[in-house]
């Protein structure tokens, strides 16, 4: 996707709430999907890391995005936190279409398809999900639009 398309894509769809939260059981080594080349990316030159974990339950919500990203604790360690959503993670997420680009006044941003579970209608109704991860402070802005 361009980014004048997705100026306006955000503009034009509703937004919904993510849970950006700090990395927990699902961020054990094992719930990277193999190959794990295909599933994980670095940006900054290695600074932050994205990551796609499945979980394998629920089928609904087993897929999460996990980031490690500056600012570094004191003892030198990435925060590390993962993507959800209403407190589970996604049924799918196209990592191999994630898209990133950088903006020196908000920063990261990346682009992915995700699913996301309607149990009203029993359907998986397709989204992106974009970020925005500003390296100085941490913060990590999330919109999840219905594409």
């Amino acid at each position: 996707m361009r980014w004048p398309a997705l100026i306006l894509s955000l503009a034009a769809a509703p937004a919904l709430a993510q849970d950006v939260q700090p990395c927990d059981w699902q961020t054990g080594a094992r719930n990277i999907p193999e190959p794990w080349q295909a599933h994980t990316r670095t940006f900054s030159n290695g600074q932050t890391r994205l990551a796609v974990l499945d979980t394998v339950e629920p089928a609904a919500g087993a897929m999460w995005l996990m980031i490690l990203s500056p600012p570094r604790d004191v003892l030198g360690s990435r925060q590390c936190r993962v993507v959800g959503i209403d407190g589970m993670g996604f049924p799918l997420i196209d990592f191999a279409a994630l898209d990133a680009a950088y903006d020196p006044a908000r920063g990261l941003i990346f682009s992915v398809p995700v699913t996301r579970y309607d149990p009203a209608s029993a359907r998986f109704d397709p989204y992106s999900l974009r970020l925005v991860l500003n390296q100085a402070t941490g913060a990590i802005d999330t919109t999840l639009i219905r594409e």
